[in-house]
């Protein structure tokens, strides 16, 4: 299966178990050195990220999410998104390129129509292609999500979705649709 089909069915079947809908966020790392089969890092691979990227943004798009890419360890894991997406958010300055940002975050900056890059933000669900720890960009409660598919080419691949904090102890009552 090839790549771009791979994110297609996992970007689809995420958004139905997530429950996402439009105006969410999801967050998505990416080491394209680990799908293209190579250590985390070493391997950096635009071609490969412009695959990842049509296949998760053509899906989200279709449905009004917005993506949010996450950059590499080398600018803090800072995030790339739509500026629609987090309209108010304070950006920083700096352009991901393939060595400083990665591969995926460099090809959404150039692809998206105005891009902002940001320190962080708080995510409605999570794709970790490569396992790039998006943990810290998803909101309080992270869920794993597991996901019929498990690798993007030869990378691994792990998901989350987010639900809101339970609060209250033993007599509280939940809303069973946010679990």
């Amino acid at each position: 299966m090839d790549i771009k089909l791979q994110c297609e069915n996992a970007v689809k079947e995420l958004i139905e178990v997530a429950k996402l809908k439009k105006g969410d966020i999801l967050v998505v790392g990416c080491s394209t050195s680990e799908v293209v089969g190579s250590k985390i890092g070493t391997n950096s691979n635009p071609d490969t990220a412009g695959e990842i990227f049509d296949g998760i943004f053509s899906v989200l798009k279709k449905k009004g999410i917005h993506l949010a890419v996450q950059c590499c360890e080398h600018l803090n894991r800072a995030i790339v998104t739509e500026r629609d997406a987090l309209p108010f958010a304070e950006p920083v300055n700096v352009v991901p390129q393939k060595k400083a940002g990665g591969s995926l975050a460099t090809v959404a900056y150039s692809k998206f129509k105005n891009p902002i890059v940001v320190e962080e933000i708080k995510a409605n669900a999570g794709m970790d292609i490569g396992d790039t720890f998006i943990g810290m960009h998803l909101k309080k409660v992270a869920v794993p999500v597991r996901l019929s598919v498990k690798q993007i080419g030869e990378a691994h691949l792990t998901c989350a979705r987010v639900r809101p904090k339970f609060i209250g102890g033993i007599r509280a009552i939940y809303n069973e649709e946010l679990l």
